[in-house]
């Protein structure tokens, strides 16, 4: 399995926007990139398609940008994912009969596994995380 490069940057710039949540307080594209490592004007497409699923939402203006449409505790890995890349997994010997049923179920078993394991981390785990490793940081 494979992670593509606009699967990555789509968490990484989620993950951006997380960091800083408040409701109504939103991020200027140029600085988010520039955080997170991103070229702008691939951010915006990106954040064009997490608009579209929902996840995020844009302000226009002199003072615009983007912030998270819920709340980061409400945004899993997976649903960034499927957002940018649809199905995290899927394997064309699931629904062919031709192939073993043990290897069908294996790969069913494998899918269920994936999609399991990033619904499992929402956003605000993740800032946690980072927010607890900034502090063992300092100490």
């Amino acid at each position: 399995m494979r992670v593509s490069v606009k699967a990555d940057y789509a968490v990484r710039a989620v993950f951006g926007l997380a960091g800083r949540y408040a409701p109504g307080a939103v991020r200027r594209v140029e600085e988010l990139a520039a955080e997170q490592g991103i070229p702008p004007s691939y951010l915006v497409q990106i954040l064009l398609e997490l608009k579209a699923a929902h996840l995020v939402k844009s302000q226009r203006g002199k003072d615009g940008g983007y912030q998270l449409a819920r709340p980061p505790g409400e945004i899993t890995f997976g649903d960034v994912l499927r957002a940018v890349q649809g199905e995290l997994f899927s394997s064309p010997a699931v629904a062919d009969p031709r192939c073993a049923a043990e290897l069908r179920d294996q790969w069913a078993s494998l899918q269920r596994a994936l999609e399991n394991a990033a619904d499992a981390v929402t956003f605000q785990d993740l800032v946690e995380r980072s927010r607890e490793r900034d502090r063992m940081y300092y100490i």
